[in-house]
C-alpha cells in the first residue's frame, strides 16, 4: 500500500537536560511546521497525520534537532493508527465523539 495514511501520536523527553523541555519542544514543533504535515500540539505530545513515510522522517528530523541542541538522550513514545479504508483526519475522529456526546444529552 503505497503512501500509507497514518496519525500518530508522538511524546519526545531529552533526558539529561534539566528540568525546562520547552527550547526541546519548541525545536520539534518547528520541524514539524516545516514539513507541512498535519499536527496538533497538545500538553503532553503532538498528534501527527500523513503519509507513512512522511511523518516518519518529521519524527527523526525532530531527534536530530534535539540533538542538535545538546540532548544527550531522548526518550520517545509513539501511538499510532491506520486505517486499510478511507483517510479520516484526527479532526473527523473528535468531531465524531462530540456528536455522539450531544445526542446523548
Amino acid at each position: 500500500m503505497a503512501n500509507l495514511p497514518v496519525a500518530i501520536e508522538l511524546c519526545v523527553v531529552p533526558v539529561g537536560t534539566g528540568v525546562s523541555l520547552s527550547g526541546y519542544i519548541a525545536a520539534c514543533a518547528r520541524v514539524l511546521e516545516e514539513s507541512g504535515l498535519r499536527h496538533e500540539m497538545h500538553a503532553y505530545g503532538t498528534n501527527i497525520e500523513g503519509d507513512w513515510d512522511e511523518v516518519f522522517a518529521a519524527v527523526r528530523q525532530c531527534h536530530e534537532a534535539v540533538h542538535a541542541l545538546g540532548a544527550p538522550r531522548i526518550f520517545t513514545t509513539l501511538k499510532i493508527g491506520t486505517q486499510a479504508e478511507g483517510r479520516p483526519s484526527l479532526q473527523d475522529k473528535v468531531a465524531s465523539v462530540q456528536r455522539k456526546l450531544a445526542e446523548q444529552s
